[in-house]
């Protein structure tokens, strides 16, 4: 399986830190967010990887370089401006996987978490891609789905119990082979899936930060 770390946002909230270091590169204990990411990929056999870059993206390249000194294989997917999350993905698609079938692991660059990826469930062939929740933090108290048996759902009404999409999924190429290349969210694709009940989806406990604001950064060094 190849993974892919999402690399290109601008960081706007993050401002005025990412004025001159992308956020991937911001230091978590004095180590950069994407090396966590890497290192746990690595360290659950998740060798290849994918970086997409827009915004100081040349950075991010000169930092990690070929993945050598991590034992991983990085390539990277320039973005002359950054196409956004399902954007993204449509443009490393040929990187990532070869036959419609085949699972990649997205990763978002810009959030913190120690969940063992060795625990990856394997994604069952009646979906095209599976979800991680997570508990729903203070900036997003209403949450985004809801899962019915394990299936992702969008939330009816508020009385739901209602998680927040980590940034960790797996996906099938399928899912967005037939997407046009391009500025693209991934949120309202996620929704469409749901609607359709074509997402899996379960919930983890591990530590978890969005890192969307210097205030939570700070916060993070602080632990």
């Amino acid at each position: 399986m190849k993974a892919m770390i999402l690399a290109a946002g601008r960081g706007e909230r993050m401002r005025p830190l990412t004025d001159s270091c992308p956020k991937p590169l911001l230091t978590v204990k004095g180590v950069p967010l994407i090396e966590h990411h890497i290192k746990n990929l690595v360290a659950a056999g998740i060798k290849d990887i994918v970086i997409n870059h827009a915004w100081l993206g040349q950075k991010i390249v000169d930092y990690l370089g070929s993945g050598e000194q991590f034992s991983a294989n990085i390539s990277y997917s320039e973005e002359p401006v950054a196409l956004e999350t399902a954007g993204g993905i449509i443009k490393a698609l040929p990187m990532l996987a070869e036959h419609e079938k085949d699972i990649f692991l997205v990763i978002n660059g810009d959030i913190y978490c120690d969940f063992n990826l060795q625990q990856l469930p394997a994604l069952a062939e009646a979906f095209n891609g599976h979800l991680f929740l997570v508990n729903n933090p203070e900036h997003n108290p209403n949450g985004d789905f809801i899962m019915a048996d394990g299936i992702l759902a969008n939330p009816k009404n508020n009385s739901q119990e209602a998680y927040t999409f980590s940034g960790i999924a797996l996906y099938r190429k399928q899912f967005f082979q037939q997407e046009q290349q391009g500025v693209q969210p991934l949120a309202p694709m996620l929704r469409g899936a749901a609607e359709q009940g074509e997402i899996s989806a379960s919930l983890i406990t591990s530590a978890w930060t969005d890192v969307g604001t210097p205030e939570r950064l700070a916060k993070l060094n602080t632990i």
